[in-house]
């Protein structure tokens, strides 16, 4: 039977439109009670600057392009080794009744702390011991993150003058595209990013130039890991040089690339409508396959990863998000939308990796010894190589099976047969973009926890423009996951990142259900308990599977601490949070009120406050007093919010 790839995008449309308009709206105003009346953090604190009332479209943009990293493009297409049915079966149900209840409770949860972060909600829904070890659990995960995500840009660059030129040439692009918006003239956005995406295209119509000049080729020629050292240098670089020079008009311009090649990829599979060429459930669907050796249980779940559900994503929204919502209701748009839009880009992430023939599938995802033992004869693929002007063979990891894809997708459109090669260097620089994105983002995060955690030792840490603690946390957090990515392959470290991400998603499931029993809905805490417990049995088993059956065979002493010491701190914070749900049953009286009835009676209160407001009993502007701690959280969120925007 041949499947049709358009027939898997209407599928995931309807699914997705309904989940958005039954579920998650049951979600909003039955669990949550979302409350257009009760006074958002954006207003209690409006300061100009970090809490701003913003449009819920613009937050909505925000909020995607934070969330939305190379996890959801790379994880489908690997996971596609068990075949396409497998990969869209979770990405359909995890997003809908996990990843988008996940995304849409913990930035409610947010909101209603007073935008505070995950470790702090942590604190005041279950316990200290739970908020000092999900900051840890943070930390770790960021460090896993940037190894997994650095392995996979690493693999599409190396030997690839054409493709390592092209990505490199970006980072000169931001930074002129920073001075001239700093310096040249100040505040003209449109100039700035009119020359960047200039400055871009440019650097992929000269790829071939550089790649067929033999006095330039060598000067872009770097093997496997030199590349991954530079990753490491390019990290720290952009931890401790100002955010205006490099991160933040690089992350801007990514945006329109990701914009702009995510509706060109939807408009090509419209039109072309690619077959399916991969089979519903391979081979290798309860393992034994050349890209990971695991069964589809559970490894399917923590391949995927953020396309269905992610604990990175609890990093968003309980940082920048819940202080630019004008109203309690546009969580739903903003926390659930988002997540399913993220899933949709999934979906066309695996139709594109999904039409190529399965023995090229295999041999680009494949080292030479594990495909050579497969048996298969490559289809296609010296053809597409031919084609793009690059070796495909053996280059794992997804972005390259990937960018082959939606390059053959693009270049079936009428009259772009000719572009395969631009349109194959295009895609490996807007993957390079989406990945070199989170790395630079999520070295000065990290540097930013790994100061919060030292200050509680050596006070200066603390001290956010101290320099010395800016270059030793930098330092300290880029040589950490580089020496991650020098111990292993994609097949090694994309598990771990799997089940790192996973196990932080757990740990938030289990804190939002302390939140819910806390807040008189305990009723529905069923909505966040299931899927805590599903994740936790997943993430404990593959944990399990990659200690016992990939590290310690293959002597990864550095990864079977990292699993154990992951595995550890969430079951403490799981372990609290269950105790507290416990304890919250027991004291928390249910509240059975309506949303409308609850909305009525903010209505009622606010009504009464602009009434002695307008009589003169208080102040016109009340001033909202915060603690110390409260003035040292909103600076870091500042910071924060500067890297990840």
């Amino acid at each position: 039977m041949v499947v049709n790839g358009l027939y898997l995008v209407i599928i995931t449309v309807c699914v997705l439109m309904l989940a958005y308009r039954l579920y998650g709206a049951w979600i909003a105003a039955k669990v949550l009670t979302l409350n257009q009346y009760r006074k958002t953090p954006a207003y209690e604190f409006e300061d100009g600057q970090d809490y701003v009332p913003t449009n819920k479209w613009v937050v909505f943009g925000h909020h995607f392009a934070a969330i939305a990293g190379a996890g959801p493009l790379v994880g489908p297409v690997i996971a596609a080794q068990f075949g396409f049915m497998p990969g869209l079966l979770w990405l359909l149900f995890g997003s809908v009744f996990a990843g988008a209840v996940h995304d849409m409770v913990v930035l409610v949860a947010s909101i209603r702390h007073k935008g505070k972060s995950l470790a702090e909600i942590a604190k005041d829904e279950v316990s200290h011991t739970a908020g000092i070890a999900a900051l840890w659990v943070m930390l770790l995960l960021l460090i896993v993150t940037e190894a997994g995500m650095a392995v996979v840009v690493a693999n599409s660059l190396h030997n690839s003058p054409w493709g390592f030129f092209t990505v490199s040439m970006t980072i000169p692009a931001a930074i002129i595209v920073g001075i001239y918006a700093k310096y040249v003239r100040p505040g003209q956005i449109k100039e700035a990013t009119i020359l960047g995406v200039i400055l871009i295209l440019l650097a992929v119509v000269g790829g071939p130039y550089v790649r067929d000049n033999p006095a330039l080729a060598p000067l872009f020629t770097y093997d496997l890991e030199q590349v991954e050292i530079m990753l490491g240098v390019y990290g720290f670089l952009a931890s401790v040089l100002p955010i205006w020079l490099l991160l933040a008009p690089r992350d801007y311009l990514s945006t329109y690339m990701k914009i702009g090649t995510i509706v060109l990829l939807a408009v090509g599979i419209i039109i072309v409508a690619p077959e399916i060429r991969m089979p519903a459930f391979s081979q290798f669907l309860w393992g034994g396959g050349p890209v990971l050796s695991g069964s589809v249980f559970p490894y399917i779940f923590i391949t995927i990863a953020c396309g269905a559900i992610s604990g990175f994503h609890s990093i968003i929204s309980t940082g920048t998000t819940p202080k630019m919502l004008e109203n309690e209701r546009q969580a739903l748009p903003v926390g659930y939308g988002a997540m399913l839009t993220e899933t949709f880009i999934s979906v066309m992430a695996l139709i594109a990796a999904c039409s190529l023939h399965p023995s090229d599938y295999f041999a680009i995802n494949s080292s030479a010894d594990a495909f050579a033992k497969l048996g298969l004869q490559v289809q296609d693929l010296p053809a597409l190589s031919q084609m793009v002007g690059e070796d495909l063979m053996h280059r794992p990891g997804g972005a390259v099976s990937l960018a082959v894809g939606m390059a053959d997708i693009f270049a079936k459109i009428p009259g772009m047969d000719h572009l395969m090669g631009l349109w194959y260097h295009f895609c490996i620089m807007f993957e390079a973009l989406f990945i070199l994105t989170l790395i630079d983002a999520g070295c000065r995060v990290g540097r930013y926890l790994l100061q919060e955690l030292l200050s509680k030792v050596y006070e200066p840490f603390g001290d956010r423009s101290w320099k010395p603690g800016i270059v030793i946390c930098s330092f300290v957090i880029t040589c950490s996951w580089m020496y991650l990515i020098l111990q292993g392959d994609i097949g090694v470290i994309w598990p771990l990142f799997g089940v790192s991400n996973q196990l932080l998603a757990t740990t938030v499931l289990a804190i939002v259900t302390s939140y819910i029993i806390h807040s008189g809905r305990g009723r529905y805490a069923w909505v966040t308990m299931f899927p805590c417990f599903f994740m936790a049995l997943i993430t404990v088993v593959a944990d399990y599977e990659n200690v016992f059956n990939s590290y310690l065979p293959g002597g990864k002493t550095t990864m079977v601490v990292i699993s154990a010491l992951m595995f550890v701190l969430v079951a403490i914070v799981v372990v609290e949070s269950v105790r507290s749900w416990f304890r919250l049953f027991k004291n928390t009286p249910p509240d059975y009120r309506s949303r409308e009835e609850i909305e009525e009676e903010t209505k009622k209160e606010n009504e009464r406050e602009a009434a002695a407001i307008a009589a003169g009993i208080i102040p016109a502007h009340p001033v909202t007093t915060l603690s110390e701690k409260e003035k040292q959280l909103r600076e870091e969120e500042r910071l924060v919010k500067a890297a990840l925007d």
